[in-house]
Formats: structure tokens, sequence, C-alpha cells
């Protein structure tokens, strides 16, 4: 039921983005609130793409698209880990990249939900879902790609700065 299940998780997901706004209007976000909303945005969007693949997995359908669904959701988790990997060692991970979570939600939430109008009749539309699901696989590689070079830049910039001013204090 793509269409009905689109529409609770769209609800749910806006729910989540409510919360957190609200949590920083009021002045009551904290690291603990932050860190397990992190956590649990990882949870949901790792169940949204396995859905997607047990979808594919059990119609049997595509193998290849229960592939590119399982592709997603673990390019998901490593898309988000490399910024809160480089952040946690004291980068600045300054890209966001070509697809992050908003857009990978957005893109297949909207793809499935459309795909869902195939079982009221609208003849074609489900192929909605098979596109989106290739768009986000190879968005997730773009970005994952414009994360590492990131990293890569910053941490090579922060090791010469780290030498320099070993450097210069021992001459002083």
């Amino acid at each position: 039921e793509f269409f009905w299940g689109t529409i609770v998780i769209t609800v749910f997901v806006f729910s989540d983005l409510i919360d957190g706004n609200m949590a920083r209007q009021a002045g009551i976000s904290s690291r603990w609130g932050a860190f397990l909303d992190s956590t649990l945005d990882r949870v949901a969007d790792g169940a949204i793409f396995a859905g997607f693949a047990l979808w594919y997995a059990g119609t049997g359908d595509s193998n290849a698209l229960c592939a590119v669904a399982i592709f997603c959701l673990a390019s998901g988790q490593v898309v988000s880990y490399t910024k809160a990997r480089g952040e946690s060692i004291g980068l600045p991970v300054a890209v966001n990249g070509l697809v992050e979570r908003a857009e990978r939600l957005v893109i297949s939430l909207v793809a499935a939900g459309l795909a869902g109008l195939h079982g009221f009749g609208v003849p074609g539309i489900d192929i909605l879902l098979p596109i989106a699901l290739w768009i986000v696989a190879a968005g997730s590689v773009v970005t994952l790609g414009q994360r590492v070079v990131t990293v890569r830049r910053e941490s090579a910039e922060a090791d010469a700065a780290a030498a320099g001013s070993r450097g210069s204090g021992a001459t002083s």
C-alpha cells in the first residue's frame, strides 16, 4: 500500500521536523536530544528503504531493484556517518552534498506515493519508484564522494596547520 503508507510516513516525518524545531525555539534542545534524534532518523530511513527492499524481494518483481533499495539503505547510513565522523574528529565537513537525508526522503516518498496510485487504476505510474530508487542510489554515491573529498582536504589542511604551528613554536 504505497499510497497510504507514504501518507502515514509523511505525517511522522513532519512531526519529527516540528519536534526538533520546537525544541530549538523553546531553548530546550540538548546534546542527548540531538543524538537521539539523529540516531532515530537513521532507524526511520532504514525502515523505509528496507520496506522497499522487502517489497521487491517479496513480489519477485526485480532482484535488481531489491538490491538498489538495499544499496539506498546502506548508502544513506554511510552518507550520514561520513559527516558525523568528520565532525567528531574536529573537522567542519563544509559540504552538504547532492542528496542528503531530506532529498532521499522526498524523492523516494513522493515516488512511492505516486506509484501507489497504480492501485487506484492510474496506469504506468508504478515506474516512478524504481526510477526514484536509482536516482537516490546515484545521488548517494555522488554525495559520499563529495563528503570524502571534503574530509580528505580538510584533514590535510588541519594536519598542515598543526605541523606549521609546531614548527613555528620551536623557533621562537
